[in-house]
């Protein structure tokens, strides 16, 4: 699997200490093994799907698009609060 990742999406990491990065990864890994798995989002997010993860106890969110069979475009996580408002308002940055 192929995985792109959006500019937003690659600072956010940086900013990660080394046991969410693992936690990130997890749920990289799960995204890339089976891409249906998050939920598909409609209206302003069309094609967007959602994956639900725990980063150090905390819920977070994390949206991707698929590109195509073996390719997916990572594009932003974070925790719940304000993540859909966030997510429309870099809306043209994600195709």
């Amino acid at each position: 699997m192929r995985l792109y990742v959006t500019p937003t999406f690659g600072r956010a990491v940086k900013k990660l200490h080394p046991g969410q990065k693992a936690d990130l990864d997890k749920a990289v890994h799960i995204i890339a093994n089976d891409p249906e798995c998050g939920d598909a989002k409609v209206g302003d997010l069309l094609g967007v799907r959602v994956f639900k993860f725990r980063l150090s106890n905390q819920l977070c969110m994390l949206a991707y698009r698929i590109l195509d069979r073996n390719s997916l475009k990572l594009l932003a996580f974070g925790a719940h609060e304000n993540f859909y408002r966030d997510l429309k308002r870099q809306g043209s940055r994600l195709e």
